[in-house]
């Protein structure tokens, strides 16, 4: 096998002889080839020099440099796609992630798993402004998505190529990996792996994360469900606001026949304010239902995937 460890990075300059040694290090001991794909997310800092002189010293170096800054996930989507290995390890830039755990992960993948995700379970971190936030996230995007994994936020992950290469990510969403690969049918596992403190380097991430990450997990819960079917994310609550405004109108009607005023009532404009509302979201759905179909009829993207085919010869 040929294994691909993937590394967005951005200003990590002394951390990176360091983690490439230890990569190094580890894989001294597998029988496996490998590659180490580094990209760099816009770094202002000699990281890139770094990079460089690692390439030329070491042919299992690769260097992705963007053009600017593009973010995490944008780094993780450029190396699947630059990676060759049958399968990919991703993995932080600033060492608390540890590389000896890479044999574990491998270990897991050949029992037969298609995603492995560690599990930081003595996270070094501080507690109120990383670890609790992480708590409550990971909780949340479990119950949320059904994938019930501890520790949605380590980077630290192995997956087969298949996988990685099928996986797709855009905004903010790397976090949410394993839910998007469930759509796949992939058989997750989740690991213990070592957390180290931060030695060298500054963190990049502060708590104002944790509202983006509720915004992302709304949409990776619209992909999940409702992607194939948006007719039934908006249609459903719009029959239930218009079922409901109408019949208040109706009750109202029929007291208007006994002499109840309507004209003074608010009660008249809820009704109102129901029926224009779930006819609106009737009509989105319907629209979100025409953009769905020219998105995989005019680009011919599937609606299944496939494992593999038995067939005989």
């Amino acid at each position: 096998m040929k294994i691909s460890v993937v590394i967005p990075l951005l200003n990590e300059s002394p951390n990176l002889r360091p983690l490439y040694d230890e990569i190094s290090q580890a894989f001294e001991s597998l029988p496996h080839d490998y590659e180490i794909i580094f990209i760099d997310d816009g770094s202002t800092d000699d990281s890139l020099d770094v990079l460089k002189t690692l390439n030329s010293e070491d042919s299992h170096v690769v260097v992705v440099e963007f053009r600017r800054n593009f973010g995490q996930t944008a780094g993780l989507v450029a190396g699947f796609d630059y990676a060759t290995g049958d399968i990919v390890i991703t993995m932080d830039a600033d060492r608390q992630n540890d590389p000896a755990d890479i044999p574990l992960l491998l270990n897991k993948i050949e029992e037969g798993y298609d995603l492995v995700c560690g599990w930081r379970f003595n996270r070094q971190d501080t507690f109120v402004s990383r670890k609790l936030p992480s708590i409550i996230a990971n909780k949340l995007i479990s119950e949320t998505t059904d994938v019930k994994l501890h520790d949605y936020g380590c980077t630290l992950k192995a997956m087969r190529a298949e996988v990685a290469k099928n996986i797709t990510l855009y905004g903010e969403l790397h976090r949410f990996i394993p839910a998007i690969a469930s759509w796949m049918g992939v058989k997750i596992a989740e690991v213990k792996v070592n957390h180290r403190p931060r030695t060298m380097g500054t963190s990049k991430y502060g708590i104002s994360r944790t509202f983006r990450v509720l915004l992302d997990l709304i949409t990776v819960k619209f992909l999940l469900d409702y992607a194939g079917r948006p007719i039934h994310f908006f249609g459903l609550p719009g029959l239930a606001f218009g079922t409901i405004g109408f019949l208040i109108a109706l009750v109202m009607t029929i007291q208007k026949f006994f002499g109840v005023s309507m004209g003074d009532r608010p009660l008249l404009l809820l009704a109102i304010f129901l029926m224009m509302a779930g006819l609106q979201l009737i009509v989105f759905g319907l629209l979100a239902e025409l953009q769905i179909r020219t998105y995989h009829e005019s680009q011919k993207k599937p609606i299944y995937v496939v494992k593999q085919i038995h067939a005989s010869e």
